[in-house]
């Protein structure tokens, strides 16, 4: 049978770049690696890619390529064995980093960690709390010690893949011996063969169990930070340590306040009176009411700051400020006696007290007006 075109082989032009060899080979590579696809023919697959690629990515060999075909390359010497390219190995490497060495299945590994996420109020944010939260966990099952075998009973070394949780296949091809690493199929990789199965686990050797954790949130902790809680994510597997558990935190919106990083902001009514005539008023803040004066003549939108009463900050490194906007309100329902009144000081003021009070601000509204 005739050999494909190496450009068709990679699905690139024949102007193709060095890099774009490279790129095509690659992801033909992965796609068509025996040790890990389950297409039909992946093997001859593969090895027509990386035939192509050998040819292509070198300059001497594409030249003869590119002049007599298929034909030229045994004019120089043909292709080397495997180790030339660095064999199955290399590919391993630069897909897998491992080599393709499988680790020992029976070897101790770290438990996965856990996520939980938890919803606080507002307030519990600021001060912190002490709370217990339920989890489910897998761990070892108590009744076969996490052997998976009922008790009385061990598990067999796989005499498949005599304990090694893989099995080599080897042939020889054009470019050399080839190895083949594969999952154990009659022990699923894990090396042992379980014929008389634990009845509290089904021959798993773990169960899933809900378990009661404390958990201590700080003050100042804030939307989207997380606690890690070492030891507390899911039990080691073959004796390897326990995974870490990570509480994320979600804050309930608060009526009144609004928070930024440490500082609280929050927005406070005035009457027209009270912002004319000046005041002191109570406001609340996280940490009990406070008095705070206002000067007469107070615009809308003017911000106070009271001093170490926003958030406690998380690491200890003192508390945020609380900002208080003023907002002046209009009344709407005023009575007869209250609009003659306002009447009267709108008389007394007159248009030209308005100016001089604001006139800044008029100068630049009359240009306006006129186009300026």
């Amino acid at each position: 049978m005739s050999k494909r075109d190496y450009y068709e082989v990679l699905g690139i032009s024949q102007d193709a770049s060095k890099q774009d060899i490279k790129k095509a080979y690659r992801k033909l590579a992965r796609q068509y690696h025996p040790d890990v696809s389950e297409e039909e023919n992946a093997q001859e697959k593969f090895k027509e890619v990386k035939e192509a690629y050998e040819t292509l990515s070198d300059d001497q060999k594409r030249s003869q390529y590119d002049q007599f075909g298929h034909d030229g390359l045994s004019m120089g010497g043909g292709f080397g064995g495997a180790e030339d390219f660095g064999g199955f190995s290399d590919i391993f490497d630069m897909f897998f980093g491992g080599g393709g060495r499988r680790r020992d299945p029976n070897a101790p590994r770290r438990g996965n960690d856990l996520q939980y996420s938890m919803v606080l109020d507002f307030e519990e944010a600021v001060f912190g709390k002490s709370t217990d939260i339920e989890i489910p966990q897998e761990e070892e099952c108590e009744t076969c010690d996490g052997s998976g075998a009922k008790p009385g009973t061990s598990p067999e070394t796989c005499s498949h893949c005599q304990g090694a949780g893989q099995i080599n296949q080897e042939q020889n091809t054009p470019f050399g011996r080839v190895v083949n690493r594969r999952v154990c199929h009659h022990c699923q990789g894990s090396g042992k063969i379980i014929k008389d199965k634990c009845d509290t686990c089904g021959g798993n050797g773990r169960v899933t169990k809900t378990k009661t954790i404390h958990v201590d949130i700080p003050a100042g902790i804030d939307e989207g930070q997380q606690i890690r809680i070492p030891g507390k994510g899911e039990a080691g597997v073959n004796g390897g340590p326990a995974g870490d558990l990570y509480v994320v935190i979600q804050v309930k919106r608060h009526e009144f306040y609004e928070r930024e990083g440490d500082h609280i902001f929050c927005e406070v009514p005035l009457t027209f009176a009270q912002a004319a005539l000046g005041d002191e008023i109570e406001v609340p803040t996280l940490h009990g009411k406070v008095k705070l004066k206002i000067p007469a003549g107070t615009q809308t939108g003017k911000t106070f700051r009271l001093k170490d009463k926003g958030v406690p900050n998380v690491h200890g490194r003192g508390h945020g400020d609380q900002h208080v906007k003023i907002r002046v309100v209009t009344p709407k329902n005023l009575t007869d006696r209250q609009k003659e009144l306002l009447r009267e000081f709108n008389e007394i003021s007159g248009h030209e007290s308005a100016e001089e009070q604001h006139g800044g601000f008029f100068e630049r509204m009359k240009r306006a007006f006129k186009g300026e």
